[in-house]
């Protein structure tokens, strides 16, 4: 029997280079054993979460886009019952899980590399039952991914990312007020910055953290408590010899649950997988739900699953 395949992009990723190569690729997936059921385009934000919510029961949906349109599949899977397979090719600003996976940056050489990779199960992290795949984050810099002009990213590309970093390195400090319990101990600070992740490439940094396996049942948590200039040039210099677990002013932990309580909140949000998190409120649950299946290339398995 043929196995179906429903192919879901984002016409705002990768300057129209999908919608270009859309018979190319199904020539692709066709020559891998599957049919091409439908071929979606989003079209407004969280859209995504609504195809695959509704999807017919398929073998695989594979999606094009940024890590938010492969965070949006993957929200839309965790709102069904009967779970579908998926799998993501990078055409995004950044792409981060790209990279971490081994993607390089041809998009027909990509898709190959997905059809003859192997399914791998993932920890994926849930916070206030929204699912992250890779990374979540509050605080100074970390709302960058979603407040960056779109038009910018599609004229300069990666560089408008940096160019807002800049400016956000020379605004004036904020402390957030922060209690958290995690692996059952209590703790409360001032922290400019607080990221939660499952990854080794994080804002187009790779090797953030060493050793990162992405099934260990463990999420990577870092609170920051730099505030000055010197601080966080030094800290950066860390970065480039260590991972950021041993980077001072950071309050490092590895778990698999952590409750964050923001005592002075204001209109910021989470971001979470380059996207902003929809509603902001005073209390976070961060959980992991684990062997999450995700169709994948083969080229880096060995580094990042113990599995």
């Amino acid at each position: 029997m043929i196995k179906k395949c429903i192919v879901i992009y984002n016409p705002n990723s990768g300057k129209s280079i999908v919608k270009n190569n859309l018979p190319e690729i199904s020539k692709i997936i066709t020559k891998h054993g599957y049919e091409v059921e439908k071929i979606l385009s989003t079209k407004y934000k969280r859209h995504a979460i609504e195809i695959v919510k509704n999807l017919p029961q398929v073998d695989l949906v594979m999606s094009f886009g940024g890590d938010g349109t492969f965070n949006e599949v993957m929200t839309g899977n965790f709102k069904r019952k009967d779970k579908l397979l998926l799998t993501h090719i990078p055409v995004g600003t950044t792409n981060d899980i790209g990279a971490m996976l081994g993607y390089g940056k041809n998009i027909l050489e990509n898709v190959k590399l997905s059809l003859e990779g192997v399914v791998k199960k993932f920890d994926i992290g849930i916070i206030n039952n929204r699912p992250f795949i890779y990374v979540a984050g509050f605080g100074k810099y970390t709302s960058i991914s979603y407040e960056t002009p779109r038009e910018l990213k599609k004229k300069i590309g990666h560089l408008a990312y940096i160019k807002e970093g800049i400016k956000a390195f020379f605004d004036k400090e904020k402390l957030y007020d922060i209690s958290y319990e995690i692996n059952g101990e209590k703790y409360r600070g001032l922290f400019t910055f607080v990221l939660i992740s499952n990854a080794n490439h994080i804002a187009g940094v790779p090797n953030v953290y060493k050793d990162i396996k992405l099934d260990d049942n463990q999420l990577e948590v870092a609170f920051c408590n730099i505030k000055k200039v010197k601080d966080i040039i030094k800290s950066l210099y860390f970065l480039t010899k260590y991972d950021a677990s041993k980077v001072p002013g950071l309050y490092f932990y590895r778990t698999d649950k952590i409750k964050i309580k923001i005592n002075n909140p204001d209109k910021k949000s989470w971001c979470i997988d380059g996207e902003k998190l929809p509603n902001i409120t005073k209390t976070y649950n961060i959980e992991l739900e684990n062997n999450v299946p995700v169709l994948i290339p083969k080229k880096n398995i060995d580094k990042l699953f113990i599995k």
